[in-house]
């Protein structure tokens, strides 16, 4: 299975938008309840390339199959070199390396742009999720209970950091 990482471009839009709707649907990989519009996506990648910040995309067969960002982790100045991540890969790629390329690529990324740290924000119940950022040196850092709530009950949040060398 050949694989190329590439930065995304405005044609990926739809298929960001697929994945992202197929997570905010049926997991809590993301707390949204409703799926996103084109227009909504849209606005998001806009906003992302007028900050310098990237979205890039695995790409199997001339077709997006996974993607990944970051962006500020919070909003005060204070926080300029901390960026909060995001890898979604689609659903019948998962397990296949795919994540691990994107996340790979992410922070090499991020030590280019000149950031210190990399947060990811995972739900507590994502054991998979957990142990992926622990290959790549990520420490949980804490959890925050309660914190989130979907399909029905209370979701906890934990924080994972990895300092960028």
């Amino acid at each position: 299975m050949e694989i190329k990482i590439r930065p995304a471009v405005f044609a990926d839009i739809d298929t960001i938008l697929e994945i992202v709707n197929h997570e905010i649907l049926h997991s809590t990989s993301n707390y949204d309840y409703e799926p996103h519009d084109f227009e909504t996506q849209k606005l998001w990648f806009e906003d992302k390339l007028e900050k310098n910040l990237p979205v890039i995309v695995a790409e199997f067969e001339n077709g997006a199959i996974g993607f990944a960002s970051y962006g500020p982790f919070r909003q005060k100045i204070g926080y300029q070199f901390t960026v909060e991540h995001s890898v979604y890969v689609a659903q019948e790629f998962i397990g296949k390396g795919i994540g691990k390329q994107l996340l790979a690529e992410l922070i090499l990324l991020a030590k280019e742009q000149g950031y210190h740290v990399m947060m990811g924000a995972i739900d507590a119940d994502n054991s998979g999720s957990i142990a992926f950022h622990e290959k790549f040196g990520f420490k949980v850092v804490g959890t925050i209970r309660e914190v989130g709530f979907k399909f029905d009950h209370w979701l906890d949040l934990v924080f994972m950091q990895l300092i960028l060398k």
